[in-house]
């Protein structure tokens, strides 16, 4: 049960993922927040780094950066059924008062990374109760894409050689980029080209033999007339 569930939440968070590269392709220069396209895989006591930025790279030291767990139900005490952040960054620091009780002294940004985009949270003394999904979410960027889905498996004993647990170190953190795609993105603006012009082609073909076949449709009956008068004109045999 537990492998089902989770790979369902992978299926969906690479979908959602996959719509963010796609946009930011389709409309290059476009703000767009991509997160990481494989779940980031830890054991419990471990620190890690869920990667989230930027594509241009923006400054948002003056912006709210939210990162959350949408699964998480709201608090049935909570009479505006509020969810607490996982990590709140506002007004150029982090606010703890609205902030999941059990996040308090274990999240935390890359401050000295923010100018330049990057807004991917470090989550330190991971539990096996942190596994889910996180959202990253700039409320207000100018952009269709204002949040990204990053992806948390928490496995006991999980091979530290196949996690994608990413380094520590903020200078050396590296989120993904969607030139890695490039391959797989290169192939299928290729197709959609083809597809586009070969379907301009058709067009343009339809419409220059609409337009013979008017253009004969208009001359065919003067030559009718023509001919019928020009027969008319001629004496009859004896």
């Amino acid at each position: 049960m537990r492998t089902s569930t989770m790979r369902r939440l992978v299926d969906t968070t690479n979908q959602i993922t996959a719509f963010d590269l796609n946009f930011s392709s389709v409309f290059p220069g476009q703000l767009t927040v991509i997160g990481s396209t494989q779940p980031i895989i830890a054991s419990p006591g471990d620190d890690v780094i869920l990667p989230c930025h930027l594509s241009p790279e923006f400054d948002v030291q003056e912006l709210t950066v939210e990162w959350s767990k949408p699964d998480l139900k709201p608090d049935p005490s909570d009479r505006l059924s509020r969810v607490a952040y996982v990590h709140l960054y506002r007004g150029g620091r982090e606010v703890p008062d609205m902030k999941n009780p059990v996040y308090i002294s274990r999240t935390e940004l890359f401050v000295d990374q923010l100018e330049h985009g990057n807004i991917s949270l470090k989550i330190m003394n991971v539990t096996l109760a942190d596994e889910g999904r996180f959202r990253c979410l700039i409320p207000k960027l100018k952009s269709r894409v204002k949040f990204a889905i990053v992806q948390l498996v928490v496995e006991p004993n999980s091979d530290k050689t196949s996690t994608t647990e990413m380094p520590l170190n903020p200078r050396n953190l590296q989120t993904p980029d969607p030139m890695d795609e490039t391959d797989v993105k290169g192939v299928r603006a290729n197709r959609i080209a083809v597809i586009l012009s070969v379907v301009i082609c058709c067009i343009v073909l339809i419409a220059i033999v609409c337009a013979y076949l008017f253009r004969q449709r208009r001359q065919n009956p003067k030559h009718v007339k023509y001919d019928e008068v020009h027969a008319s004109s001629k004496p009859l045999p004896a």
